[in-house]
C-alpha cells in the first residue's frame, strides 16, 4: 500500500482480538478507523507501530489474561519507546484507568462503545482513557469502508447491548443496554459487503433476534423482517445471526426460518441449564419447558434445522437434581454441538457473592455433561454422510489441491477440489465424518 499524502507516511498496526465475534468485528472497525490514518494491518507485533488488545470480559480470568500479555509487551516498549499500546474492548470498558495505573506502558484504553474516537485519541485530542457510553452513534463517525475484496463470509454487528441482565453476566455492564442499527445502514453496509465479495454475512448482536427498527416505511421492523430485506440482496447467498436469547425468538422469525432459503439451517439459541430452579435463580425469564416448547416450533418450521446451545454447570446453588434436570434437555432436544463453561464469577454481576458450588464436583459435572455434547454432536455430524450440501469454499487447505469451506450447518468441510477457488458456493456430497469436521467429494 502506498502512503497516503494525506496522513503521512504508512504505520502498523497490531491488532489481537480475544472473545466473541462481535470483537472480531469490532477490530476490523478498529482497524479501518486506524486505516484513514494512514496504518495497515501487520501480524508481527514486533514490526508494529500500535499495539492493540481487544478484550473481552466474558469468562474467568479475563483480566489476568490481559495484564499478563501486556506484562510480555514490557521488553517491546522498553525497545521502542514510541510504539503505542492501547487497551480495548469489555475489559478496557470494566478496569477504565485501572489499567494504565498498573500498567504505565500503556497509552490509551477504549470502550467498546467508543473506538470510533482512537484516532483522536492517538493525536491527543481526546482522553486517553474513553469508557463512558456515548449518545453519539459510534456507526455514524467510523470511515467508509474502504473498497477491498473481502472473504466470502462476514460478520454484520446490528445490535449491541443487553436489557436482560442474567445474574451471572457483565455484558449489560461493558456493552450498555440494547441499541438497535437503524435499517438504512445495515442494508448499506450489507450491500457494500457483496460488492466486494462477500457472499454470506452473519448478523451479531449479544441478544441480536431482539433487534428493531425503523424501516423505509417508518414503522418499526422486528428481526424476521430484517432478515427478508437481506435475502432480497442480489449476490448474498447465506445469512446467518448470533447469539439469540429464547424470550426474543418471535414468530415472524420461526417462520422465516422455514421460508427464506437464504436463512441458514443453523440457529445456536442458549439455554444455559435445563432446571428451573437455576434458571429463575440466572434470571434467564424462561423455563425448560418453555425453552423445549420453542424448540418444537423452530423445528415446525424448519424440520432439518441444526441447534446449539450454551450450558453453564455449578452455578451458585445447583443441586444434582438441577444438574439432572439439564442433562435431561440435552437429551430432549439433541444438539448439534454446544459450548459449556464451568461457572465463574464476574465481578460486579448479582451472582457475584453467591456461595459456589464445590470445584471437583461442578468439573465432574462439566465432564459429564461435555461427554453427552460431544455424543451428540458426533450423530449430527455423522448423519450428514451421504447428504448433498451446499458448501462456501474459504480458503486451501493443508493437501495440496484441497478446499476448505462451511456447510450449511457451519461444520467445517475438507474436499479435494483443486479447481474450486474462495468465494465458490458448491454441491458437495459428504463422504466421512471426522472429530471436529466432515470430508465431501464435489457432488456432479
Amino acid at each position: 500500500m502506498t502512503d497516503d499524502a494525506s496522513t503521512g507516511p504508512v504505520k502498523k498496526l497490531f491488532i489481537k482480538t480475544y472473545g466473541c465475534q462481535m470483537n472480531v468485528y469490532d477490530s476490523q472497525r478498529m482497524a479501518e478507523a486506524m486505516g484513514a490514518e494512514g496504518y495497515v494491518l501487520t501480524e508481527d507485533q514486533a514490526d508494529a507501530d500500535m499495539v492493540l488488545l481487544n478484550t473481552c470480559h466474558i469468562r474467568e480470568k479475563a483480566a489476568e489474561k490481559l495484564y499478563s500479555d501486556l506484562g510480555r509487551l514490557k521488553p517491546l516498549k522498553a525497545e521502542r519507546p514510541d510504539l503505542t499500546i492501547g487497551v480495548a474492548g469489555c475489559v478496557a470498558q470494566a478496569e477504565g484507568a485501572e489499567i494504565i495505573r498498573r500498567m504505565p506502558l500503556v497509552d490509551l484504553v477504549v470502550g467498546p462503545q467508543t473506538y470510533h474516537r482512537l484516532p483522536q485519541m492517538l493525536r491527543g485530542e481526546a482522553p486517553a482513557v474513553l469508557t463512558e457510553f456515548p449518545a453519539e452513534d459510534k456507526f455514524d463517525h467510523l470511515p467508509e469502508r474502504r473498497a477491498t475484496r473481502r472473504a466470502p463470509s462476514a460478520f454484520l454487528t446490528v445490535q449491541e447491548g443487553c436489557d436482560k441482565f442474567c445474574a451471572f453476566c457483565v455484558v449489560p455492564y461493558t456493552r450498555g443496554a440494547e441499541v438497535s442499527r437503524p435499517v438504512d445502514r445495515i442494508l448499506r453496509e450489507a450491500r457494500d459487503l457483496v460488492a466486494r465479495g462477500v457472499r454470506e454475512i452473519t448478523l451479531l448482536g449479544q441478544n441480536v433476534n431482539g433487534w428493531h427498527g425503523a424501516g423505509a416505511d417508518g414503522r418499526d421492523w422486528g428481526f424476521g423482517r430484517l432478515i427478508r430485506a437481506l435475502a432480497e440482496l442480489p449476490g448474498l447467498d447465506r445469512i446467518r445471526y448470533t447469539t439469540s436469547h429464547p424470550n426474543d425468538m418471535a414468530e415472524d422469525l420461526i417462520a422465516a426460518h422455514g421460508e427464506v432459503p437464504q436463512l441458514m439451517p443453523y440457529l445456536h439459541l442458549p439455554v444455559q441449564s435445563g432446571s428451573d430452579r437455576i434458571l429463575k435463580a440466572m434470571n434467564r425469564k424462561h423455563t425448560a419447558d418453555q425453552y423445549l416448547r420453542l424448540i418444537d416450533r423452530i423445528r415446525a418450521a424448519r424440520p432439518d434445522i441444526m441447534l446449539t446451545s450454551d450450558f453453564i454447570v455449578g452455578f451458585p446453588g445447583e443441586t444434582d437434581r438441577d444438574h439432572a434436570d439439564t442433562l435431561a434437555l440435552i437429551e430432549a432436544v439433541g444438539f448439534g454441538t454446544a459450548f459449556s463453561f464451568r461457572y465463574s464469577p464476574r465481578p460486579g454481576t448479582p451472582a457475584h457473592d453467591r456461595p459456589e458450588v464445590d470445584g471437583t464436583l461442578a468439573d465432574a459435572r462439566l465432564q459429564e455433561l461435555q461427554a453427552l455434547l460431544s455424543l451428540q454432536q458426533k450423530a449430527a455430524q455423522q448423519a450428514m454422510v451421504g447428504r448433498r450440501l451446499g458448501v462456501l469454499f474459504e480458503k486451501p487447505g493443508r493437501l495440496p489441491g484441497q478446499m476448505v469451506g462451511k456447510s450449511d450447518y457451519l461444520h467445517s468441510v475438507f474436499v479435494d477440489a483443486p479447481q474450486a477457488r474462495p468465494g465458490d458456493l458448491l454441491q458437495v456430497r459428504i463422504v466421512e465424518s471426522a472429530p471436529n469436521s466432515l470430508r465431501g467429494e464435489l457432488a456432479a
